[in-house]
């Protein structure tokens, strides 16, 4: 990584340039007359057709940290790394039950956020609350981590980065990259990493094709990655005294594998950008055909996870991991493809940081300003505010960035998986049934926090004393298992035995403004909202 790579940047700017000006360009896409409320800044006009939507939930689900850290996790540790594979798959299921139920609802009673519907549903403001408070907190460091992997990319490059010794050029590159993000999101909202997804996610299917033909043809083919990366695995770790890793997961790790990809397939479409993606679809039907043909992805993440290998195979040596897939890009392909994929990353990052920020404005602006602060703002209010904390997110984002070791800011993301997943009682439970009391959700999401937060806060590791990993020794079986999984059931146990004990005394209930038909209905269906029958308390 030494000197700046001409050739390689000037690419990577060409592309930033293009998809700032698509960006911009966006606020005309699609525009509606009456451009100003949450549905078209926040929602896109809830208008997008099947392939904007796919393009939208890729270019969401699958980051530039998703590009950069699951191979960096196969680099330092092996197989555990491919968690993210499987949870992947699993994931899809999971949300043909539920995903089209949200559209349905949301549609019908005009909801932006998962907390709009869930105090639609158990008429709690409290519980809505605590919903938007995980949201935001969960995507702050998320955000975080797509400017972690501009700045991997823009290090590898040689521009700014860990080689420069002033910390304003140091840190320069990121900030204009942050400035143009932060730009193009307040003018055109959703629409804007829409359409910018389009180059985003084209640029990382040929750059995988190319590097899963072209790499291993320089390393001698996949025989020799495997040995040299199974040689290279089965050394002692000073720090722990323990192997590196493992070429394929072994016994004492198989429980912690599955309950990491389970647990995580429940958490991804609990968080505010995946909703958000979701939400601006057309009809319930494009939801569904999505979770049929999103998991083309994971066909690109399987190959992109084998970069691991490659790196180890190609004798890459970095103490910052995040640093090898970028650094292999560089030393195996010409100049000019290395800057298309470094531009394929970092694009893969502006995309998802663009959600993310619009996700978390809007949980601030309905379920924060709106229910507590200004409950007589106007549409157009609400969007004004959720444009100025789009911003205020990014900087808060940014300084996250610049002010942390890059390991806490990756561990606070493993923790925001655990505090996200303590919201699926609420949100997939309410979808399906009335049945749980409004109190007991809240004392089981409470419940959950607490015990995630303080069991991640006590697992260190040889880098730092605390918020060292995700998983936990489970009593009973010894193995170490994901802590947000283990937080998830004792949750749900709590809000289950509390719902029986407040239904038995008769606690108040709060009122359910849905209707069983608001869950199936789909765009163009006979029926508004004025139409339906009168909100009630759950018997």
């Amino acid at each position: 990584m030494s000197g700046v790579n001409v050739t390689a940047l000037a690419v990577f700017v060409f592309f930033f340039l293009l998809v700032t000006a698509m960006g911009f360009l966006a606020a005309r896409w699609r525009r509606a007359e009456n451009s100003n409320s949450l549905d078209e800044w926040g929602l896109g006009g809830r208008s997008f057709g099947t392939w904007v939507t796919w393009f939208l939930l890729g270019g969401d689900l699958y980051t530039a940290y998703t590009f950069v850290a699951v191979p960096a996790a196969i680099y330092a540790a092996g197989a555990a790394g491919f968690f993210a594979v499987p949870y992947t798959i699993l994931v899809y299921p999971l949300i043909f039950t539920f995903l089209p139920r949200l559209w349905s609802v949301s549609h019908r009673h005009g909801y932006v956020t998962t907390s709009d519907f869930v105090r639609g549903r158990f008429g709690s403001k409290g519980l809505s609350l605590a919903v938007a408070v995980t949201g935001i907190l969960a995507t702050m460091p998320y955000i975080a981590l797509q400017l972690v992997g501009i700045q991997a990319v823009l290090d590898v490059m040689g521009v700014g980065g860990s080689e420069s010794t002033h910390w304003f050029l140091k840190d320069l590159p990121l900030l204009i990259a942050f400035g143009v993000l932060a730009a193009y999101t307040y003018s055109s909202g959703l629409r804007a990493p829409a359409l910018i997804a389009f180059v985003k996610d084209t640029l990382i299917y040929i750059v995988i094709v190319v590097a899963i033909i072209y790499i291993p043809i320089k390393l001698g083919g996949f025989d020799d990655i495997f040995a040299k990366a199974g040689d290279a695995l089965s050394q002692t770790n000073p720090a722990t005294g323990k192997p590196k890793g493992e070429l394929v997961s072994g016994p004492n790790n198989q429980w912690a594998y599955a309950t990491l990809a389970f647990g995580s397939a429940l958490a991804l479409f609990m968080y505010p950008h995946s909703i958000t993606a979701t939400l601006s679809s057309g009809s319930r039907n494009v939801i569904r055909r999505n979770t049929t043909i999103l998991p083309l992805y994971s066909l690109m993440l399987g190959l992109l996870a084998l970069l691991g290998f490659m790196a180890i195979a190609a004798g890459i040596k970095l103490k910052n991991g995040q640093l090898a897939i970028p650094q292999l890009f560089e030393n195996m392909f010409p100049d000019w493809f290395a800057g298309v994929a470094f531009a394929a990353i970092g694009i893969g990052a502006l995309v998802p940081a663009a959600i993310m920020s619009i996700a978390a404005a809007n949980l601030f602006t309905r379920n924060i300003y709106k229910d507590f602060i200004r409950p007589d703002a106007t549409p157009a209010q609400e969007t004004s505010v959720s444009k100025v904390v789009s911003l205020l997110v990014k900087v808060g984002a940014l300084v996250f960035v610049l002010g942390m070791d890059k390991t806490v800011a990756i561990n606070f993301q493993l923790l925001g998986g655990i505090w996200i997943l303590q919201t699926f009682p609420a949100l997939v439970g309410g979808l399906f049934t009335r049945w749980f009391h409004r109190w007991a959700l809240l004392a089981g999401w409470a419940v959950g926090m607490i015990y995630g937060t303080v069991t991640a806060y006590n697992v260190s590791s040889p880098v730092q004393k605390h918020f060292g990993g995700s998983n936990e020794i489970i009593p009973g079986i010894g193995q170490m298992g994901y802590i947000g999984l283990t937080a998830f059931v004792l949750n749900a146990v709590v809000a289950v035995a509390l719902t029986f004990v407040l239904r038995a005394v008769k606690a108040p209930d709060g009122a359910d403004e849905t209707h069983p038909s608001d869950y199936t209905a789909d765009a163009g269906d006979p029926g508004v909202k004025e139409e339906l029958p009168a909100p009630t308390a759950a018997p």
